[in-house]
């Protein structure tokens, strides 16, 4: 392969890394129109008044920024309790709903500080040092999600003894940023350096 041709491809690549993000981003806010303009239709199919479904837009826009605020002041909100409290009478659904539930928690929750806890543990071998939330504890074993790059919602869940770990200064912003980024988003360069 010539020099020119190889330039080419490198430019094509660098080109193809730099509009990944944007493409990301276009993605997410397609689906999420595709997903109002669906409960749009719902809506006016309905009513077939477009006072009626704005007025309905409106209030629920109203009643999710007053559990939002609710949770952030107090950390429970009723109409949320409610919920939860019918769920847990339906077998099956109560079981996953109880596992997004906890999976989400841990991501957003501002009060459990092991949800922000981030580790290195050697993963898949010794001498491999990979980051890993910790999701659970028990005495001295951690529970810990190990994801994967560039998806950081694959991964691995594993048991390990707190003295194979080593504490990170990272959080979990910045671990997932490592992960999406495949390493490029990696600013605890001394971190690295003190791994054994």
């Amino acid at each position: 392969m010539n020099e020119f041709t190889k330039k080419l491809l490198n430019d094509f690549l660098i080109g193809v890394f730099a509009v990944i993000p944007i493409v990301v981003v276009l993605q997410i806010i397609i689906f999420v129109k595709g997903l109002v303009s669906e409960l749009f239709q719902v809506v006016y199919g309905f009513s077939d008044n477009y006072l009626y479904t704005a007025m309905v837009f409106a209030v629920s826009f109203v009643i999710l920024v007053s559990i939002g605020n609710t949770i952030v002041k107090k950390g429970r909100s009723w109409v949320i309790s409610v919920f939860d409290f019918v769920i847990a009478r339906i077998p099956f659904l109560n079981t996953i709903y109880r596992v997004l539930k906890k999976v989400i928690n841990m991501f957003s929750s501002r009060e459990q500080t092991m949800a922000k806890e981030v580790v290195y543990v050697e993963y898949p071998k010794e001498g491999v040092w990979v980051p890993a939330y910790v999701t659970n504890k028990h005495d001295n074993k951690y529970v810990l999600f190990v994801p994967t790059s560039p998806n950081p919602t694959s991964g691995f869940t594993v048991i390990v003894d707190k003295s194979k770990l080593i504490k990170s200064d990272m959080n979990i912003e910045e671990a997932t940023s490592f992960i999406v980024s495949v390493g490029v988003d990696y600013n605890k360069a001394s971190e690295a350096n003190n791994l054994p």
